[in-house]
């Protein structure tokens, strides 16, 4: 069993910033591409920002300049941290890891989601 939690959400100002972190447990033997991805009220969940294990990057572009994802290994960690926000970042964001498990079988998780909510 695989499992991720997230952490890190909250209000905010029209400007502040906030981290987010995702940590995967469980039956891991090894982690592949992990990313956050999030869905406002009433629209779909749309990818915000991914890293390879090789640690290669990739945002969209409504948040290039402003997000920076990154992981730590070692903690089985993912990191978003997010500044510059806006009331249009207002979401639910949700973590998602490609997982291999000591069954070696590769399945994508998510995590329960966390809340970020940007006034302005």
């Amino acid at each position: 069993q695989v499992r991720l939690v997230e952490s890190g959400g909250g209000l905010v100002q029209a400007g502040g910033s906030l981290r987010l972190s995702c940590v995967v447990s469980g039956n891991i033997y090894s982690i592949n591409d992990m990313g956050w991805y999030r869905q406002a009220p009433g629209k779909q969940r749309d990818l915000v920002a991914a890293i390879t294990s090789g640690s290669s990057t990739n945002y969209a572009d409504s948040v290039k300049g402003r997000f920076t994802i990154s992981r730590d290994k070692a903690k089985n960690t993912v990191y978003l941290q997010l500044n510059s926000l806006k009331p249009e970042d207002t979401a639910v964001y949700y973590c998602n890891a490609q997982v291999r498990d000591m069954s070696w079988r590769l399945l994508a998780y998510w995590g329960q989601g966390t809340q970020v909510t940007v006034s302005s």
